[in-house]
């Protein structure tokens, strides 16, 4: 209990230092010693590699969505900001240990996704000064969808490498 409640604290604050990080470059360097106390403190022998699958996935997606015009980050980059790819890595060190319930049945990653996915962008782009050019409901509506697969997605992977130690 004590370690989940600590991995979710550590997410959280990575969360808010990554987002006002979009403005504070020097905030990441807290971000980072979130997921970094993280892997000496909570993580597995092997997390680092879920960590690393899910912020690849994770980053991809996202640049894809900032490519289709669903995002638009200040500047002309067509690569995802290090903010948010730094915001996948706290993601993913939560499922193992805080998120962890959330894995079966699939339906309850399913629907955890759905609702908090939309709403963890929504308050990141208020927050980061990031536009939703398609709108805010179809932003998240679209969002929605995709993180209806991406939690139980992420879960799998997370199970497929607990099964590979």
């Amino acid at each position: 209990m004590q370690r989940n409640l600590a991995n979710a604290a550590l997410f959280q604050l990575g969360w808010f230092t990554c987002v006002f990080g979009a403005q504070r470059p020097w905030l990441l360097l807290v971000a980072l010693a979130c997921l970094l106390l993280h892997l000496l403190w909570l993580a597995g022998p092997r997390e680092w590699r879920l960590i690393a699958a899910v912020t690849l996935l994770g980053s991809t997606l996202d640049s894809l969505l900032l490519n289709l015009g669903v995002f638009d980050f200040a500047g002309d980059s067509v690569l995802l900001p290090l903010w948010l790819a730094l915001l996948w890595a706290l993601f993913a060190s939560t499922l193992a240990h805080c998120l962890a319930w959330t894995a079966r049945p699939w339906w309850l990653g399913a629907l955890l996704g759905a609702l908090g996915g939309p709403l963890s962008y929504l308050a990141g782009s208020r927050l980061a000064d990031v536009a939703l050019p398609l709108g805010t409901l179809p932003t998240l509506a679209l969002l929605a969808l995709l993180w209806a697969g991406v939690l139980p997605t992420c879960h799998a992977l997370a199970d497929r490498f607990r099964r590979l130690r």
